[in-house]
C-alpha cells in the first residue's frame, strides 16, 4: 500500500500480478488506511492520497480500476475530483460521504459516480460492492447484432460506443450499462430492481433510486426531455423503457 509522493508522479509503476488497481481518496488518514489494507487483502494494489486536488493527479499517474472518493475532502470536493477524473477515465468511483441527506448522494452521482456508501460503514461490505462492479459483465448484444439505432441515436454494444446526430456522446460505464440493458431489449419496461440487478448485480443492496439518479444523468447527455422522451421513458407506477427515438 503506497501514499504518493512527488516521485510518485514521474513514472507509472507495472501492474500488480492481480491487474487491479484501486485509488483511495480520503483525509481520515486511518480510514483511508484501513479501506486499503482491506482493498489489498483482495488483491488491489492501493494508492492512498488525503486531499482532492493530489487525488486527480494520482488518478492520472496510477490509472486506477476503481476509486473510493470522499465527498468532503481538502482543496477540492470529492464531487470535483469525480467531475475531473470523468475527463479522462471511466474507473469505477464509490463516493463515500458522512453526511446522510440525499442532496450529497445525488450531487455525488450526477457527477458519474457508480455508487456511495454514507459513514459509518463495513469495509467488507465497501470491497464486496467494489468487487461486484468489477464483477458486472461487459455486454454483448441480443442476439448477434451489434449496433442498434433509434431515430438519431446510435448504440454499438461491442464496441461500447454510442453517438447522438453523428457526434460520440462520452457515457461512463454504468451509464453506458443502462443504455445497453434498455436497448438490448426495447419493448420491455423494466422496474427498477431489475434494472439494479442487471447493471450493478444482483447482490447489490441499496436505495433502489439510485437507478433514477443514472437515467437523469443519462438523459441529460441525450438531450432528452423527462415529458416527451424520445429515448428513456417513464412508464408511471412500473419503471423504465427504451423509447423508438421519435
Amino acid at each position: 500500500m503506497s501514499g504518493m509522493g512527488p516521485s510518485d508522479l514521474a513514472s507509472r509503476a507495472p501492474r500488480p500480478p492481480s491487474g487491479l488497481r484501486a485509488l483511495v481518496v480520503e483525509d481520515e488518514v486511518k480510514l483511508a488506511g484501513l479501506i486499503g489494507s482491506y482493498l489489498e487483502r483482495d488483491g488491489f494494489e492501493a494508492t492512498l492520497v488525503h486531499d482532492g486536488l493530489r487525488a486527480v493527479a494520482a488518478a492520472r499517474d496510477v490509472d486506477p480500476d476503481v476509486v473510493v472518493l470522499d465527498l468532503g475532502l481538502p482543496d477540492l470536493d470529492g464531487v470535483e475530483v469525480c467531475r475531473r477524473i470523468r475527463t479522462f477515465s471511466d474507473c469505477y468511483v464509490v463516493m463515500l460521504t458522512a453526511r446522510a441527506d440525499e442532496v450529497d448522494t445525488l450531487i455525488g452521482l450526477s457527477v458519474g459516480a457508480d455508487d456511495y456508501m454514507t459513514k459509518p460503514f463495513s469495509p467488507r461490505e465497501l470491497t464486496a460492492r467494489i468487487g461486484a462492479l468489477l464483477r458486472r459483465p461487459r455486454r454483448s448484444p441480443e442476439p448477434s447484432e451489434e449496433t442498434l439505432s433509434f431515430g438519431a441515436l446510435t448504440i454499438d454494444l461491442q464496441g461500447r460506443d454510442v453517438w447522438l446526430d453523428g457526434a460520440p456522446v462520452p457515457l461512463t460505464r454504468t451509464e453506458f450499462d443502462l443504455l445497453a440493458a434498455l436497448a438490448e431489449r426495447p419493448r420491455m419496461v423494466f422496474a427498477r430492481r431489475q434494472l439494479i440487478d442487471r447493471v450493478w448485480g444482483e447482490s447489490w443492496v441499496g436505495d433502489e433510486h439510485l437507478v433514477d439518479v443514472h437515467v437523469g444523468h443519462l438523459r441529460r447527455k441525450l438531450g432528452d426531455d423527462v415529458a416527451s422522451a424520445r429515448y428513456v421513458r417513464t412508464v408511471r407506477g412500473v419503471g423504465y423503457r427504451m423509447g423508438t427515438g421519435e
